[in-house]
């Protein structure tokens, strides 16, 4: 899996996340940093937005279990009609940060999909709370693109 490296987007992803209530989340053990997902939560999907709209997305999970659980947040671009590889650079996705700031996310892209990278949104949500995630998605390239965006949540 490809990533490009854009340090400076990571790190403001990751402050966002860090300045939730404490308790709500924790930064994951660091030992637990390379462990795949076991699972993956899917979240109802939406259409990309025409043109240079922007379109909301909200990342919703609750951890009904009463046991502490690391999760991180993804979403998913998929535009099977545009040839068979997304460009980064032709969509922008962006999350609130918790002072109410847009923070650019960094995409990474994958036969054809693009995706949000799971290492830097890895967090532990306590058990019986809620992670709430808002962003929002534009299509910036000069050609329209048809296609989905697929939010969901990683378990660990």
């Amino acid at each position: 899996m490809r990533t490009r490296k854009t340090p400076r987007r990571t790190l403001a992803l990751a402050a966002a996340l860090a300045a939730l209530p404490a308790t709500v989340l924790t930064a994951p053990a660091q030992a637990a940093a390379g462990t795949p997902p076991v699972d993956f939560v899917e979240l109802p999907a939406s259409p990309l937005p025409p043109g240079h709209a922007t379109r909301a997305i909200t990342v919703t999970y609750l951890n009904s279990s009463s046991a502490d659980r690391t999760v991180a947040p993804q979403i998913l671009i998929e535009s099977p009609e545009n040839g068979p590889f997304l460009d980064p650079a032709s969509v922008r996705l962006d999350v609130l940060s918790p002072d109410g700031r847009w923070c650019t996310v960094p995409l990474a892209s994958q036969t054809g999909t693009l995706y949000t990278q799971l290492i830097p949104a890895k967090l532990v949500l306590h058990g019986n709370h809620t992670l709430t995630e808002h962003y929002r998605v534009t299509v910036v390239g000069s050609a329209p693109l048809q296609g989905t965006v697929e939010p969901r949540v990683a378990l660990y």
